[in-house]
């Protein structure tokens, strides 16, 4: 009986896990904010508060399963409520929209050249190969 009770219990963790880590996925979606905004949620305090209570997102052991880790930047602003008042502003959102652009579009770029960077670092390092004329000496 006691194993019956437990169980529930489990699949209801999961899917508060599963529901937290959705809406928190969302957070990173600026256009979305906005439509939070408009609706009046980022001005009620138990939203606000519950904005704070996802905060644990942060930790390491949760953030892992966080497909667009974006999210925990926007959590955190979320957290002031001057930011939480612009985003009622239409044209915020649309930059922050844009500045995500131009972030990702920067991160590729300069990691594509670091990767390349390190590939000819590490080809540099390596000692020639013998010819086939030279190993027969």
């Amino acid at each position: 009986m006691l194993a019956g009770k437990a169980q529930p219990s489990k699949i209801q963790a999961r899917h508060r896990f599963q529901a937290e880590l959705e809406f928190v996925q969302c957070l990173a979606n600026p256009y979305y904010l906005n439509f939070l905004a408009q609706r009046g949620f980022l001005k009620e305090r138990p939203f606000i508060n519950y904005l704070k209570y996802l905060l644990y997102w942060k930790e390491p052991e949760y953030s892992k399963f966080l497909k667009y880790p974006h999210c925990l930047h926007m959590l955190e602003l979320l957290q002031y409520e001057h930011f939480r008042k612009e985003q009622v502003n239409a044209q915020c959102a649309k930059f922050i929209d844009e500045q995500q652009l131009l972030h990702w579009q920067h991160y590729s770029r300069k990691r594509t050249r670091l990767q390349q960077a390190l590939a000819e670092q590490q080809q540099a390092q390596q000692p020639p190969q013998p010819h086939g004329n030279a190993a027969a000496k």
